[in-house]
């Protein structure tokens, strides 16, 4: 890529970033329990056990955290999963362009300067005062 196109690029990625709605962080999980009560049908039929209970795992700010979520909100929370997960795509890309763009400057900063000198050694005169 041109360091005209990765802008661009990075340009469409900062529109995209700022179009992003409500996001959070972390995974769904779905899971079955057996009650603590002797005479329940979930202690003599794993089959049977309670559930399905939906949990949200994940980390913020270095501390894992964890809830249930209730199954009328699961679309919801799943579209704030799934919009946390385009934000690090996009923030990914970003960087990798960023990093793209500065090898693209240093390698135009290094050619400018062989050029510099490249027409300073040529244009050199004999200043030992021999003719």
């Amino acid at each position: 890529m041109t360091e005209r196109e990765i802008e661009r690029r990075i340009a469409a990625i900062k529109r995209a970033l700022s179009a992003l709605g409500p996001l959070r962080p972390g995974s769904l999980s779905r899971q079955y329990n057996v009650c603590g009560s002797l005479q329940c049908r979930c202690k003599a039929d794993p089959a049977q056990r309670h559930g399905p209970y939906y949990q949200l795992s994940y980390t913020h700010q270095r501390k894992s955290s964890s809830e249930f979520v209730r199954e009328p909100d699961l679309p919801e929370v799943q579209r704030q999963l799934d919009t946390h997960a385009r934000l690090r795509a996009l923030v990914e890309e970003w960087i990798g362009l960023g990093i793209q763009q500065a090898r693209l400057r240093r390698e135009a900063r290094k050619s400018s300067a062989r050029a510099t000198n490249s027409r300073k050694s040529g244009s050199r005169r004999d200043t030992t005062g021999s003719h």
